[in-house]
This record gives C-alpha cells, structure tokens and sequence, in this order.
C-alpha cells in the first residue's frame, strides 16, 4: 500500500458505481439505524453501534469505499461523489469508514508514511479495525495552537532513540476510544508529527465537553500529555516538518468535510420538501406558498453551488496542487451555503423542523458546527484577504 499506489484514480464511471451502491446501503441499511438508541452520554453514537455497521458494510463490500483493496485511492473528484452518499446519514460515514478523522489520517498516512507506518497504522484504519484521532489543537486559556497552528506550546525532544512529548490539547475529536493517535509538538527545530499507540498512560483525557454536534464517537477531548515517550522511528518525516505534513492532511480534510455535509443537507432537504408537498395549511399544501416554495428552491440553488465548488477545488487537487487557497475557498462557500440549506430545512418544517422525529434538526446543529471545524469561516477569509495583498503588492513592484 505505497504512496504513490494512493494517488491513482479509477475512472468517473467506476467512481459512480460504488457511490450507487453506497447510497443505496445508507438509505436502506444505516438509515433505520437513526433511531437506534445506543447512543453516550454525549448522546454520540456507542461504539457497539458503530461496530454493528461497520460490520453490516463490511459484509456488503463497502468498507472504506473511496480505498480499494489493492490500495488505488479514489481521486478526489471520484472520492466526493462517494463521500456525499455516505453523508446521506450522520451514521453513514461511521459506518463505511469515511468519517472523521479518520479519513483525513488516512489520507495523509497514505502520502507520507513510510512503508512500516503505514503496514503499522494505517492498516488497520483502512479496514476498519481502529479509530484515530489526530492532537494539534490547543486549549485556548493557555493560549495554545488553534487556528493558528504557529503558537503551539506542546513540546518535545530527543532522549536516545525515542521523543519525549509535554503539553496539553483541546477538542481532540475520537481520543476517547480511539486505537491510533497522530501528535503534533514543537522541537527546537520546529513541528514534528508522531504516531503513537493508544490509550497511552501519558496521554490522560481530562474532560470530554458536551458539544452542539453529536455525530462523532468520543466526542471532542480535553487532553494531558505527560512525559509520553515516542520511539524516533514513529515521526513522520524529520524534525520541524511536521506543519508541512499538516497542510498535506488539512488541505483534503477541510474539502472532504464539504462533501459528507453536502450528503447530510440534501437529505434534509429531501425531507422538508417531503414534508412541505404532505403539509396543509391555509387550503392548500406548504410547497404552494410562495414563501416556502421559495426557500426550497433557494435550497437546490445553494445544494448546487456546493456541488460545483467541492467539484472546482477537487480538480485543483487532483492536478498536485496544494490546494490551501482552493480549500479554504471551499470551506467557506460550502458551509455557508449548507447552513443555509439546514436553516431553510427546519424553518420549512416548522415543529416537526427542530424536534428529533427526523434528522433535520441534527444536521442544522451538526453544520453549525462545521462552520467551526477545520478553521472558522472568518479564519479563511483573513487568509484569503492576505493573499489578495500579496498578489496586490506583487503586481505593483
């Protein structure tokens, strides 16, 4: 399972034929599941849940789709229209194994993990075996990384032939229960990333906070790091690249996120305009008044353009590029537009929109979440603003 093997595409049409498929298990599989009640504290899905349909895709052949079984990767055009169907269902992507942040661990594994961290590691997340969780954000009151990774306070050095890693982490989505985990810390020379084991006795969670989203299982951890020794040969590349090797993994993850949620809000829509062609009200159905006819054509617009845009920036990474600007373009425009869509959704269905009779209500508060992961909106637009400068002072001289 090389790097190189990852990067190689299958084809449009075959790419289509497995997205079939899987939307087809998740509407007649995962769905019913929806209801299912095994669920956490944090009213997350249980694991017990997750492995039942894991175990229900792997019998269909159709875990970790976007990932064949001789390792070929879809391309990321081919990986969205896979990815979306999975979206159909907050529990399709955990049961095919394209949720995250696991599918952006692969990713980035897939790329540079040398041939024993990937036989090691990725493995057994590509087959659904284990979960991961990936520790680079910080808690804030300590004023630790972020969205801007540059003030990372974790640290570690060299003792011997292992690292030895210090420091605290914030909303690790999955460290609970998670089998891998990918570590980011500051060196003398700068980021590093490692691969460890877990659980860990050096690595403690401290606090699993209640969120608005519920989709992910171990929620979003409070994390210590105490002294937790790393052999040399479980970095990924060389000390001080590691916030190269991060923009290898953000890049995708930020566009895959784009592309599960896009599922989600076209099943929501699907619903609301269900909803609004049974609903009467004032002698005729809901879809017959102007006002709710409109939202749910302003729906399929915006669905539309969220398409497209995930499509453009698929393609620029599929062409090698690094993708940051693209992504962050997508980032934003996607989001937006499908909190717009879940908005609209709930509003159409009125009661029945925020109560938890259908997943409606879930996706509103799963994509106002998503406006958040992976960097704020206002995050990529300042970014996008500085290279609007740059390109501004680079025409000028």
């Amino acid at each position: 399972m090389s790097g190189e093997a990852l990067a190689i595409g299958i084809g449009p049409e075959r790419a289509a034929e497995i997205a079939a498929r899987v939307e087809a298990f998740v509407r007649e599989v995962v769905v019913p599941y929806e209801k299912d009640p095994r669920r956490d504290h944090h009213d997350c899905p249980a694991e017990e849940l997750v492995a039942e349909l894991k175990a229900k895709a792997r019998a269909a052949g159709l875990m970790t789709p976007h990932i064949l079984e001789d390792g070929r990767h879809l391309s990321q055009r081919e990986t969205a229209v896979v990815l979306r169907a999975t979206g159909l269902s907050p529990l399709g992507p955990l049961a095919l194994n394209t949720a995250a942040p696991d599918e952006g661990n692969m990713y980035l594994l897939g790329k540079v993990g040398s041939p024993e961290i990937r036989a090691r590691f990725l493995r057994p997340l590509v087959e659904g075996r284990a979960r991961s969780a990936f520790f680079m954000t910080e808690p804030s009151e300590e004023g630790g990384a972020g969205s801007d990774p540059s003030m990372m306070r974790t640290s570690c050095h060299v003792d011997g032939d292992h690292w030895v890693v210090n420091g605290r982490k914030a909303f690790i989505t999955g460290a609970d229960g998670a089998q891998i985990g990918i570590v980011m810390a500051k060196s003398a020379e700068g980021a590093c990333m490692f691969l460890v084991d877990l659980p860990d006795p050096a690595i403690r969670i401290e606090h699993v906070p209640n969120t608005i989203d519920s989709s992910m299982p171990g929620g979003h951890a409070v994390v210590a790091i105490d002294n937790l020794r790393i052999p040399a040969d479980q970095m990924l590349g060389r000390s001080g690249e590691g916030f190269r090797y991060a923009q290898v993994r953000l890049a995708p993850a930020r566009l895959s996120h784009c592309m599960r949620w896009l599922g989600a809000c076209i099943r929501a829509n699907e619903i609301a305009t269900d909803y609004a062609c049974r609903r009467q009200a004032f002698g005729k159905t809901l879809i017959d008044h102007e006002g709710v006819g409109f939202m749910l054509s302003e729906n399929l617009i915006d669905l539309r353009q969220a398409e497209l845009m995930i499509d453009w920036c698929a393609g620029i990474l599929d062409e090698g590029a690094p993708g940051g600007i693209e992504s962050s373009m997508a980032k934003v425009a996607v989001s937006e537009a499908l909190m717009r869509v879940a908005d609209r959704s709930v509003q159409v269905m009125g009661g029945s929109g925020v109560s938890g009779d259908t997943i409606v209500e879930q996706v509103f508060r799963e994509i106002r979440a998503f406006r958040i992961y992976d960097g704020p909106t206002e995050v990529h637009k300042w970014n996008l603003a500085r290279k609007i400068k740059r390109d501004w002072k680079a025409v000028r001289t």
